[in-house]
């Protein structure tokens, strides 16, 4: 009898121990959560984010904490500048195809992305609403400032301007005076309500010759589903594969497309005619969720669920492998990112 009790306390004992160590483990992943978010979020380090651009090192300011979206350096122009830097040196984004190309950025934000096609030669003028423009005018005057007193080939780097452009709005639209050689958007998709705005937009800015760069990172899959089903009606969309970005900075859930307009869409359109097929785009994706789901083996598959199911992967395998040597300045902003999408639903006080 009292070698049973001391089997059960035994027993009691390391099943204590192993659920405290659960309990420490997951409080270690947790926290490291948290302390990222906060690094990411609130310190005052985040108010300016060093960033090497074509070998200068500049700095965007920030506001996270503000209301506006547009006040905060997301990951997809920080992808997006560094597959140009790493395809700059022959095909069609080198300096001598690009130099005195006219440019425009959509929602820019802090401004990195315009840089990257600046220091390749082009004519930038970067937009956003008016709520920003005060930070995106700093950014653009502090490292343009840098950029001039560090560069001895002053030729090659070109321009850029900041320009209030809310999108649809045809007074913006006329006084950047389109049409562009290239427009640009990094994180510009993300709710569906921008999805008509955003096509009116770019459509009046376009001309037949237009090219459209995109980047951003899928938050969810059914305004990425609508989105592309709008987009293959107007423009010739293709997707950057992996291998042809930057090494380093990449991440499943970071796309960078390429498009141009279908020979059989005019320019310039109306906000109507675009309004009109905007909508009828989103019915027809909203009608196909409404059908039944085919079963397994019937269909080849939906391949946005699957490159989502692999976001999914690859961030729960992340969180389960805690760094224990210094970060990167890129893997600590996507465990930053990993840890807000973690704790977005919780309130930290």
């Amino acid at each position: 009898m009292m070698f049973m009790l001391w089997l059960l306390f035994v027993y009691v004992c390391a099943c204590s121990f192993y659920c405290s160590f659960l309990t420490t483990q997951m409080s270690n992943v947790v926290s490291y959560a948290v302390e990222i978010c906060y690094a990411r979020l609130n310190s005052p380090s985040t108010c300016a984010i060093p960033f090497e651009v074509f070998n200068h090192q500049l700095q965007f300011s920030q506001d996270p904490n503000s209301k506006h979206l547009g006040t905060t350096v997301w990951d997809s122009s920080m992808v997006f500048v560094k597959y140009l830097e790493k395809n700059c040196r022959k095909g069609r984004f080198c300096l001598s195809k690009l130099k005195g190309k006219r440019v425009i950025e959509l929602g820019a934000g802090c401004g990195v992305a315009g840089f990257g096609m600046a220091f390749l030669g082009c004519n930038v003028v970067s937009t956003d609403q008016v709520e920003v423009l005060p930070l995106l005018m700093r950014n653009v005057e502090r490292n343009v400032s840098r950029i001039i007193q560090m560069n001895r080939d002053p030729d090659s780097f070109g321009s850029i301007q900041v320009a209030e452009l809310d999108w649809g709005n045809e007074d913006h639209i006329r006084a950047v005076t389109p049409p562009f050689d290239y427009i640009i958007g990094t994180d510009v998709v993300y709710a569906e309500h921008l999805l008509e705005p955003l096509l009116q937009t770019i459509l009046a800015l376009s001309g037949p010759k237009t090219t459209i760069m995109i980047g951003y990172e899928i938050r969810s899959t059914s305004v990425h589903e609508q989105m592309l089903q709008i987009w293959k009606r107007y423009f010739e969309v293709k997707t950057v594969p992996k291998a042809k970005m930057d090494s380093q900075y990449q991440h499943a859930s970071i796309q960078l497309y390429i498009m141009g307009l279908k020979p059989s869409v005019g320019t310039p359109y109306t906000t109507d005619e675009a309004s009109q097929g905007v909508d009828q785009q989103v019915d027809d994706v909203k009608a196909r969720e409404t059908e039944p789901e085919k079963e397994e083996g019937e269909g080849s598959g939906n391949p946005i669920d699957k490159a989502s199911s692999e976001m999914v992967e690859e961030d729960s395998l992340q969180l389960t492998r805690l760094p224990d040597g210094k970060l990167s300045e890129w893997e600590a902003r996507r465990y930053g990112s990993m840890a807000a999408r973690l704790l977005r639903d919780v309130k930290i006080t």
